[in-house]
C-alpha cells in the first residue's frame, strides 16, 4: 500500500501548524509576560468564570498537574484567585482578578495578531471553510 509523502498527510500538517502557531504565539506573547499555556487558562476562565481546576485542565488540553503548575504562576502574578472553600464538592472555583482581565486583553491582542497572520492569504470564505473542516476532523475523532 503506497502512502502519500509525510509532508502532505493531514495529521502531519495539523501538527506542523500547531507547532508553528505555538512558536509564533509564544514569541508574540513574550512582551505580555504570559505563555501560551497561561493565556489559554485566562481565556478559559473568561469564558467559564468560576471553573474548577478539573474543568480548566479539560478546556486547556493539559493534565491536572500541568494545570496546577500554570495556576501557581498565575496566582503568584496576581492574575487569578482560587477560592478558599469549595463551592460544591471538593472543587474550589478559580476566577480572574482585575489584573488577570487586563493581562488577558493584552494577550488576546497578541494571539489575534498571530491568528490573522496565519490565515492572511485565505479569503473569508476559505477561513470559514477551514474552521468547519477542522471542527469536523475533531468531531470525527471524539
Amino acid at each position: 500500500m503506497s502512502q502519500a509523502p509525510t509532508e502532505t498527510r493531514p495529521g502531519y500538517l495539523v501538527k506542523r501548524v500547531q507547532q508553528l502557531l505555538r512558536q509564533a504565539c509564544d514569541e508574540e506573547l513574550r512582551p505580555t509576560g504570559l505563555s501560551l499555556s497561561q493565556y489559554a487558562v485566562l481565556r478559559a476562565l473568561a469564558d467559564r468564570p468560576g471553573a474548577s481546576s478539573a474543568e480548566l485542565a479539560r478546556l486547556c488540553f493539559v493534565t491536572r498537574q500541568s494545570l496546577q503548575d500554570v495556576l501557581s504562576g498565575l496566582r503568584a502574578g496576581g492574575l487569578v484567585a482560587v477560592a478558599d472553600r469549595p463551592s460544591a464538592g471538593r472543587a474550589r472555583p478559580v476566577t480572574l482578578t482585575p489584573a488577570g482581565r487586563s493581562g488577558l486583553r493584552a494577550a488576546a491582542r497578541a494571539v489575534d495578531r498571530v491568528e490573522r497572520r496565519m490565515v492572511a492569504d485565505l479569503t473569508p470564505r476559505d477561513q470559514r471553510r477551514l474552521t468547519d473542516l477542522l471542527g469536523a476532523c475533531a468531531a470525527n475523532l471524539v
